[in-house]
């Protein structure tokens, strides 16, 4: 199932112009340019090529991204520590991240993703469903709502994590963000109408209320918390659309704020 743009407020002709949705495309623009001179996107030379950027890639992420148990000791992995977690890359060993701010961690790693179908599909919501919820709430608290979701998913996933082996391992990528505009977008708009392609032979494009298409997406993200395996932190996308929900419930009801 993948998603096109959404009827997003049925605005008729002579309506005043949308403002432009400036905080979701730097948004794009921030994540996309992130990717491109990191390691993942085997652009840069700097990082080298085959295990050589494999490697770089890894010690790219642990500097820079969100790992559980460092978020929850407000510290870097010791020596010990790495020494005794599972390499994610074999013949990577990790290695000590000395000055790494926890605390900043939980913000940097929302701009890393681990591959171009990361990023894009990242990137496909935050655009479809991402103006629309910055035009409710306007630029300046729509950022802020974007960055403490985020944080918020990741720091509930570390303390769901706390005594896993999974504690050590680093979180990347801007779902838990993107997973809270969702949710308030399913608040906001439950009944626009979302142009869905399904799969039925051929791909077919058919419109669906917000709610059953954005709803679908939640159950299996619920589901998948329980049956699917390492790899793809669900439990993330759980906690940030259910932030995003219940905080769009707060807005609900005041008439929408004009854009900073």
């Amino acid at each position: 199932m993948a998603l096109t743009a959404p009827d997003h407020t049925g605005a008729a002709a002579g309506r005043p112009a949308v403002p432009v949705p400036a905080v979701s495309y730097a948004l794009i623009a921030l994540n996309t340019l992130v990717f491109l001179i990191g390691p993942a996107a085997g652009l840069n030379p700097l990082y080298g090529t085959g295990q050589a950027r494999v490697c770089a890639e890894q010690r790219y992420e642990q500097r820079w991204g969100a790992v559980p148990a460092e978020l929850l000791a407000g510290r870097p992995l010791s020596s010990a520590q790495l020494a005794e977690a599972p390499d994610p890359v074999p013949g990577c060993p990790a290695s000590p991240t000395p000055g790494k701010h926890a605390a900043l961690s939980v913000l940097t790693g929302l701009f890393l993703h681990a591959g171009w179908l990361h990023l894009l599909g990242n990137l496909l919501f935050l655009h479809v469903f991402g103006p629309t919820v910055e035009q409710r709430l306007g630029r300046a608290r729509f950022a802020l709502f974007y960055l403490a979701a985020g944080s918020l998913a990741t720091y509930g996933f570390a303390l769901a994590e706390a005594h896993s082996p999974d504690s050590t391992r680093v979180l990347i990528g801007a779902s838990g963000a993107i997973s809270a505009v969702l949710g308030a977008y399913l608040r906001l708009h439950p009944r626009a109408r979302v142009t869905t392609l399904v799969p039925l032979l051929l791909f077919l494009p058919l419109r669906f209320p917000a709610w059953l298409v954005l709803g679908l997406w939640f159950t299996l993200q619920w589901w998948s918390v329980h049956s699917a395996g390492p790899g793809v932190a669900y439990l993330v996308h759980v906690i940030g659309f259910s932030a995003g929900f219940l905080y769009a419930c707060t807005v609900v009801g005041h008439p929408p704020r004009r854009p900073g």
